[in-house]
Order: C-alpha cells, then structure tokens, then sequence
C-alpha cells in the first residue's frame, strides 16, 4: 500500500500544498480554505514526479488489478494518467469538461471498447462532484468505472457519501488528516492551528478562517 506521509511530505516538499489558515484561500464555490493543493507542481520535480507516479502505479496494480483502461481527468489528471498508463502497459483516454466544439465533438479522447474495465486518474478529490461527473460521462460511454485514484484528497464526509451512492471505490495517496498530522510534527503549524485545520474538514462550508474561530 502507499505511504501517505511520505506523500505528502513531497507534497510540501515541493511548495503543491500550501497552508495558510490566517489568510485562507478561496475557492470557485466561495468557500474559505486554510489549504490550497495544487499537484501540477509536483510534474516540474523529476524525482518526486517518478515517486508519485509510482505510487500511483501501485495502487493502481494492487487494487485494481483486472484494470484493462485508465481515463484521466482533464486537465490536471491527464498527465498522471499517461504516465500511470505507460508504466503500467494500459491503453490511456482522458475525459474533457465538455464536449469539443468543433471536430467529432468528441468528450472522451482516445480508443476504447464498450464495457472495458476503467480506472480513473485524478490529481485531487474535494467535494467529489466534479470527479463523479466524469464517472457518468464514462458510464454514458458504456465504458465500466470500477474505479478512482487519486494524488491527494481533502476527507470530505460528503465525498465519501457521493462516491458510496455511485458505487465507486476510491483511493487517494495521501489526505488531509495526514498531511495536518505531519505539518505539526514538522513544526509548520502548532497545536492551537491544528486544531482549527481540522474544524474546517469537519465544515469547510461554514469556515471564516482562523480569526474567527
């Protein structure tokens, strides 16, 4: 199984997560957020890149092993999975957020056959929505989703809901609960902005940032 600290010790090794609960982030949403994750990152490091992607290949192999297709997601999953895909020896497709608008007008790129074994790569689960998407866009495909991986994901009750509903086993390299564990024992955050971390992965909808608490 995957080593989710040393995930995401190279996550913050890197500067991809970025922990700033004095001065959240704000989302698409508009949810305030003491944690901003950003992966694409990671591709511009050689070695912990090939680390990732190793780790993504195990899961992979371990938990799926009757996988006969990965999809990514476009566009931060692509790269991931084409990497994932050729280290593994599997055809790779990747799932636009919509339709091309010109051309066949094609939303899943690439050659598969009805009803193939697929696993989807992601860089990030959050809230799950736009991730189940793309399961129901390979799922009007005829294509079989026995699966998602992902680089890191934020433990989200309602995440865990939604990918139970839609029958959907996921796995993540590395979660928040981990990380906030390892940033407190690397001294990036204390006992007192700790606990305020994890408030906000109990209600992220709610949260005003730390001023508030």
């Amino acid at each position: 199984m995957t080593n989710e600290k040393a995930v995401a010790e190279k996550l913050l090794q890197v500067g991809a997560v970025k922990l700033s609960p004095a001065k959240p982030f704000t989302w698409a949403s508009g949810w305030k957020s003491p944690i901003y994750c950003d992966n694409r990152k990671v591709l511009s490091f050689p070695y912990v890149r090939d680390f990732i992607k190793s780790e993504l290949c195990n899961v992979i192999f371990e938990q799926f092993p009757d996988a006969s297709l990965l999809a990514g997601v476009a566009t931060a999953g692509i790269a991931w999975g084409a990497m994932a895909a050729d280290q593994l020896k599997l055809p790779f497709i990747y799932v636009r957020p919509k339709p091309k608008e010109h051309g066949l007008g094609n939303q899943v790129e690439g050659y598969f056959e009805k009803g193939q074994k697929t696993v989807v790569v992601e860089d990030l689960i959050s809230t799950g929505k736009s991730s189940l998407q793309v399961v129901d866009i390979l799922r009007n495909a005829d294509i079989e989703v026995i699966g998602m991986v992902s680089i890191f994901n934020y433990g989200f009750d309602i995440a865990e809901k939604d990918f139970a509903d839609a029958g959907i086993t996921f796995k993540s390299l590395s979660n928040y609960n981990t990380l906030i564990k390892l940033a407190l024992e690397k001294g990036i955050v204390n006992s007192e902005t700790e606990q305020v971390l994890m408030k906000w992965r109990k209600d992220p909808a709610n949260w005003e940032g730390m001023a508030q608490q």
